[in-house]
């Protein structure tokens, strides 16, 4: 999808359909906001459904908006030089992304935005956030735990790919995603997704999972995991060998 289609696209949006006040205090992002501040939200916010495997942005475009999604799912990447897809980030219900560059002028994105799922995403005007925020020291605040906590995220997962192998990273990336007291769970996203994401070969990641089932530590039905061994799993995230 080259720039002038994802200039069409955006071009589709349609206002959101719900008062701001009930769409957007419950995130946390917008909790601080006064209901004036979130009326102005909302009037320069768009909204949007995706199909999966549709863009919303590719890396390069200029930047006209942050996101928040509703529901769904979105995988942020980049293509390497030799054309090969790198998974950054997957953004999921509740999460907004994007938001750091709405500070440096003239930025682009510099990744690809594309639904692995149905998708609703809100755009929110970027320009007219950021003069907002001069009158929203809270949100300011807010903004700034929130691009800090993801910096702290991603200095941890530079030390996992760095340190870790590729059964430790799978192992922690099933404990992250198992729900709390639940041994039984599905996958929320293809495998290959998965593999992207954790740095390491789909073919490694599948005989990665095949060997933990033969080990009687899960075992895995297409994409329902059931965890037989929970201590040896925790085992292996703190691996580093």
């Amino acid at each position: 999808m080259d720039a002038q289609h994802a200039t069409q696209h955006l071009s589709g949006y349609i206002s959101p359909p719900v008062p701001a006040h009930d769409y957007l205090k419950n995130f946390h992002l917008f909790s601080k906001l006064s209901e004036s501040q979130l009326i102005r939200v909302h009037q320069h916010a768009r909204i949007t459904t995706l199909k999966k495997e549709e863009y919303l942005f590719n890396q390069g475009d200029r930047i006209r908006y942050f996101y928040l999604v509703i529901s769904g799912k979105i995988k942020l990447s980049r293509i390497s030089p030799k054309g090969e897809e790198k998974i950054i980030d997957i953004i999921t219900d509740g999460q907004t992304f994007a938001e750091a560059l709405m500070f440096k002028e003239n930025a682009c994105y510099p990744v690809t935005a594309t639904a692995i799922s149905k998708s609703e995403i809100v755009c929110i005007d970027a320009a007219d956030f950021t003069l907002m925020l001069r009158d929203s020291m809270d949100t300011c605040f807010l903004l700034l735990g929130e691009l800090s906590s993801r910096l702290h995220s991603l200095i941890h997962e530079i030390g996992t790919l760095s340190l870790h192998t590729g059964t430790c990273r799978v192992a922690s990336y099933i404990m992250e995603n198992a729900p709390k007291g639940q041994n039984c769970f599905k996958l929320n996203v293809a495998k290959s997704v998965i593999a992207s994401r954790l740095s390491i070969k789909p073919e490694t990641f599948s005989r990665i999972i095949k060997e933990l089932h033969q080990n009687g530590v899960l075992s895995v039905e297409g994409c329902d995991i059931t965890i037989h061994d929970r201590d040896a799993l925790m085992e292996m995230c703190i691996s580093s060998n």
